[in-house]
């Protein structure tokens, strides 16, 4: 569906950015801003072992900050592959710092485990990491960052003088670069048919109407109990997430288990597996992932495992049915598989509600369609 050559995905993006950097090495002038170095960074190859990956690799912004490579982003070696499915790079900066709430629970966070607390931790993840872009050490990426004459003087005008030749303090300053492009405008815009519906600019179909009814509800739905962050049914920043941590039940990704040669049966710990967790208890939990975009960046869940809007829906709609047919996935057209940490499962929020019928299930996807960001409407026809 999505899965196509990461030469075509980046090919828009990476133009722009290598026809503004030729243009910035001709007239020999550094980023401007904190913000174009960090988009600089964000786009550059060379910070990866091979000189292959970029942020952008994982995160592209022709397909709202997700990779279209599959079920998981192959890494700089051209041999590893994850076993998560990347998260949108969209609307992140909304997450607060990983913390624990007064009710007890982990909140926030970057990754799917919440093991990076903030934009900052997260960016100075993948460059480090063997099996994404695979530098061995701070040092050998701030080494990369001298090659370019245009980064030293970036970043002693934004940082300290000589900044780059301390590893530490020069890898410290590049996520800090990275993560404020991360809060630009770019990732958050706000201006999907929802929003634009919000400001009375747009008129919401029947159908997509009914959808975000329902969706709202509590009595029809349970959607929003981890949907919703704002208190207010019309908040005009609403990123459609609680950040809180839940075990859904995903069942399995077999299909990525052949693909990254993990051996089936293996169960992804979720927040467990973030090193500031050691309650059994956590095992199994996701960070609950803003729906902004949704209907564009599938595959779904943290593994990748559905390729279609709707199978999620129907997903979410076995626990409150009693009907065997409507427990069927259809993308395999067998009974969803059981969970793979059924001890922590959410039963309570997962069982809320009333079963929904096709119609519901068809308004639900609808209005989850009207959450797509104006630059991406077009791949909703794709």
């Amino acid at each position: 569906m999505r899965r196509i050559a990461i030469a075509t995905a980046l090919a828009p993006a990476m133009a722009c950015f290598l026809a503004i950097a030729a243009a910035s090495q001709t007239e020999n002038v550094p980023p401007a801003t904190l913000e174009a170095l960090g988009e600089a960074l964000f786009f550059d190859t060379n910070l990866s072992a091979n000189r292959t990956q970029a942020c952008a690799s994982c995160h592209d912004p022709e397909f709202a900050f997700t990779d279209p490579r599959g079920m998981a982003s192959p890494g700089d070696d051209g041999v590893s592959l994850g076993d998560r499915n990347a998260p949108t790079a969209a609307y992140a900066a909304f997450s607060p710092e990983f913390h624990r709430n007064d009710d007890g629970d982990w909140v926030g966070g970057q990754f799917l485990d919440g093991r990076a607390a903030t934009l900052e931790e997260q960016a100075g993840g993948p460059p480090l990491n063997p099996i994404e872009m695979g530098m061995p050490d701070k040092a050998a990426v701030v080494d990369r960052l001298r090659e370019n004459p245009l980064y030293p003087a970036a970043f002693d005008a934004f940082f300290d003088n000589g900044v780059l030749d301390d590893p530490e303090a020069g890898y410290d300053a590049m996520t800090r670069a990275i993560a404020a492009f991360e809060r630009t405008e770019s990732f958050a815009p706000f201006d999907s048919k929802y929003d634009r519906f919000l400001r009375g600019e747009a008129k919401l179909t029947d159908q997509e109407e009914l959808g975000r009814v329902l969706f709202f509800s509590q009595q029809f739905t349970n959607c929003n109990l981890c949907h919703q962050l704002a208190t207010s049914a019309i908040d005009r920043q609403e990123t459609f997430s609680d950040y809180r941590f839940h075990n859904i039940g995903t069942p399995e990704n077999l299909a990525l288990r052949e693909t990254n040669g993990v051996e089936p049966g293996t169960v992804d710990d979720g927040l467990l597996a973030n090193p500031a967790i050691d309650d059994p208890g956590e095992r199994g939990k996701f960070r609950t992932p803003t729906l902004r975009n949704v209907a564009v960046t599938g595959p779904y869940m943290h593994n990748g495992v559905f390729e279609d809007l709707r199978t999620v829906i129907l997903f979410y709609n076995q626990y409150n049915t009693k009907s065997e047919t409507r427990r069927i996935n259809p993308e395999t057209g067998e009974t969803f598989a059981p969970p793979p940490v059924p001890d922590t499962l959410a039963v309570k929020e997962l069982t809320h509600g009333p079963a929904l019928d096709d119609k519901r299930v068809d308004a639900l996807v609808a209005f989850l369609k009207t959450l797509t960001d104006a630059r991406y409407e077009h791949l909703l026809d794709e």
